[in-house]
């Protein structure tokens, strides 16, 4: 499990404000620190995390996705959660921050929000 990499594929849409980072792999304690990294020197409006290749988080990926929201909250920007699985949402919900999150089925609905 230690060694598991964690991929990101990282698009932005000028003309919207959008970025999406796409997340392969699980977010876990020794592969976070790319994924901290381009969330801390995102300016876009707009960031979008595609969770839908993430089978699981640990407390430290949690804590990055805490740090992030924080982070886009605090700056006026928006950030939202994509196709999250149910193994991560329960982490979530087990650690009481789910609700700091937006939640959607698709890269598109979270874009037209």
């Amino acid at each position: 499990m230690p060694n598991e990499p964690l991929t990101l594929d990282d698009t932005f849409n000028p003309s919207s404000g959008v970025r999406i980072l796409r997340l392969n792999g699980p977010l876990i304690i020794s592969n976070l620190f790319d994924f901290q990294a381009r969330v801390r020197a995102n300016v876009a409006p707009h960031l979008i995390l595609d969770f839908a290749g993430v089978p699981y988080v640990d407390s430290a990926g949690i804590g990055a996705l805490v740090g992030a929201y924080v982070t886009h909250n605090k700056e006026g920007r928006t950030l939202a959660l994509v196709a999250v699985t149910d193994r991560v949402r329960a982490a979530l919900g087990v650690t009481h921050v789910e609700q700091f999150f937006r939640f959607f089925d698709s890269i598109e609905s979270a874009t037209a929000a």
